[in-house]
């Protein structure tokens, strides 16, 4: 693994907190050290953007299991699908042609971010949904004015109603994913547990980076989580240690297994949390939310 990712990661991660969540039940794979220390209670609201520009990684599945699990715990959650693909919005029962309003409208026609806002099935839990429309918005919003602030904007009016935001970004580093990291807290990284796992990594990290000199000094990169791990294999355990021997407590403890359930989930329209609750993708995502989340005491509601 190449010394300026890590150095990267490093710097960007200044004052991430410690990982040492109750010990959950996980995947078989080797335990991350972590420091002895109490983790960090976050200030609430807090938006998170889900981000890696190499697609297939797990972005959306987290973006959406995430939320859900964060929603589980009562915390009042909106996913924002800033992927034109739109998959966390199917993903979460929503038809997209049957919508009046979107993500694309908010950001090329100002409209209010509450008037796109959808309930799920899942209580607590909102979507922003994205369209097709949401294609083009890369080469629409190149001559607006305050393009890379327009998202945070749109969240700051908002905010106040939920404790977390959570934004899937689209798997590339242009102006959507900017202006998600322009309103965002923390970036969590998944990476698959598969060869070629940190391609493309430094050039994100990069790109962190300098959102946080010129637009968003808070920013931070603020965990990687495995996912796809399969026990079957080697290189699920090679890739594993590899990253956490590098990226330390950085990385969470929870690893994301490979399952058919959590395949099958977004067809239905399901967080795999309500899907296949007893599941090893449910346990495991259930888990990732309090890593998350640390127990951070609810605001709204």
């Amino acid at each position: 693994m190449s010394e300026d990712i890590q150095d990267a990661v490093a710097e960007s991660t200044a004052g991430a907190p410690s990982n040492a969540p109750e010990e959950p039940e996980r995947e078989p794979a080797p335990e991350a050290s972590t420091p002895e220390t109490e983790p960090e209670r976050f200030i609430l609201p807090r938006v998170v953007s889900i981000a890696n520009q190499k697609g297939g990684v797990g972005k959306t599945t987290t973006s959406v299991n995430l939320g859900a699990s964060l929603a589980e715990q009562g915390y009042r959650v909106l996913v924002i699908d800033l992927d034109p693909q739109g998959n966390a919005t199917t993903g979460l029962g929503i038809n997209a042609r049957n919508l009046e309003s979107s993500i694309y409208d908010v950001l090329m026609t100002d409209l209010p971010l509450e008037d796109c806002i959808e309930a799920t099935s899942l209580k607590n839990l909102f979507v922003a949904p994205a369209t097709i429309d949401l294609a083009g918005a890369e080469i629409e919003l190149v001559p607006a004015f305050s393009r890379e602030m327009k998202l945070k904007r749109a969240i700051d009016a908002v905010k106040d109603d939920f404790d977390w935001i959570v934004i899937d970004c689209p798997p590339s580093l242009g102006l959507l994913t900017i202006n998600a990291f322009a309103a965002s807290d923390d970036v969590i990284v998944p990476i698959q547990c598969e060869y070629y796992a940190l391609e493309g990594l430094s050039q994100l990290v990069r790109n962190v980076g300098l959102v946080q000199s010129n637009l968003n000094p808070n920013l931070k990169v603020r965990g990687i989580v495995m996912t796809m791990y399969d026990a079957r294999t080697k290189l699920s355990d090679q890739v594993q240690q590899e990253v956490r021997s590098h990226f330390g407590s950085t990385v969470y403890r929870t690893v994301i297994p490979r399952t058919v359930r959590l395949s099958e989930a977004p067809s239905f329209g399901q967080p795999i949390t309500v899907f296949d609750s007893l599941s090893r993708g449910a346990v495991a995502y259930r888990e990732l939310g309090k890593e998350v989340s640390h127990g951070t005491s609810r605001r709204v509601g």
